[in-house]
């Protein structure tokens, strides 16, 4: 995905440069009418302009971040998982396999949820 390309090229692991691009391909596939971007020097996937869902790279994981909501709907799948979680974002270890089906649900639920949404984030609830 040309839009992630630098960011990529910035990551020093290979392997995690790797797994990095292998998600990002994944949602562009999976959702193709989703926008790739970088904001805030992270890869993320917007639609109409409101966000979807984002990504980043620490070392120790890939951090993913579908927004307050979609942590709170995905809560219980993320701990089945054996995800490490926190309000805003879960963390998939480098060298664990990643749950697409929950990436795919989350997205689909962001998608839906966020519809008619006219701004980038939620509103505060």
């Amino acid at each position: 995905m040309e839009a992630f390309a630098e960011y990529l090229m910035q990551m020093k692991v290979p392997q995690h440069r790797a797994r990095m691009a292998e998600v990002l391909e994944w949602v562009g596939r999976t959702f193709p009418g989703l926008e790739p971007r970088i904001a805030w020097n992270q890869p993320m996937f917007t639609d109409h302009g409101t966000f979807i869902i984002g990504f980043s790279a620490s070392a120790g994981h890939l951090a993913v971040s579908p927004e307050r909501a979609g942590m709170e709907r995905f809560s219980r799948e993320i701990a089945r998982a054996g995800y490490a979680q926190s309000k805003m974002l879960f963390r998939i270890p480098w060298d664990r396999d990643v749950d697409y089906g929950l990436l795919r649900r989350m997205i689909a639920f962001n998608r839906t949820e966020k519809a008619h949404c006219e701004t980038f984030w939620r509103g505060k609830a």
